[in-house]
């Protein structure tokens, strides 16, 4: 058993990772489409007899790589980054979503733990602190800063 790297069209990597699910080989383990990575899916399987097979059927499959990978070669793939990774104290940042959208504050404090982070708003009459979600803001180009 092993990991098959399998080359897709451009943008139809979820749909080439469904369709490769949905024929419910016995063989054939899990499909992953990470975003990170264009125009290939991630197939696991007992042996790549299996896919070759199933691909024939399936649209946007392009070809499978020549190899098998270890699950340590993709485990980076199965953790999600957390939002609020790349953003420190003292940034200045846009809010993107909620009832403050377009506001620019700064970053007071951040929660890894629950991806959150702590911001005051810059054109607030009174400093208030605000706590949102790490995928509601946008760090401002270090120009801005």
């Amino acid at each position: 058993m092993g990991i098959y790297a399998v080359k897709t069209t451009a943008s139809q990597e979820r749909t080439v990772a469904d369709m490769i699910i949905n024929r419910e080989e016995p063989e054939i383990h899990a499909a992953l489409a990470p975003d990170s990575l264009t125009s290939y899916v991630m197939v696991e399987a007992d042996d790549d007899a299996v896919i070759t097979r199933v691909l024939e059927d399936i649209p946007h499959a392009r070809s499978m790589v020549p190899g098998r990978s270890d699950i340590s070669e993709v485990e980076h793939f199965l953790s999600p980054k957390p939002d609020v990774e790349g953003i420190a104290e003292g940034d200045i940042v846009e809010l993107i979503a909620g009832p403050f959208k377009g506001e620019k504050a700064q970053v007071q404090r951040i929660d890894e733990g629950k991806d959150q982070v702590t911001v005051e708003l810059y054109e607030a009459t009174v400093p208030i602190p605000v706590t949102v979600r790490g995928d509601q803001i946008r760090v401002l180009d270090s120009d801005e800063r």
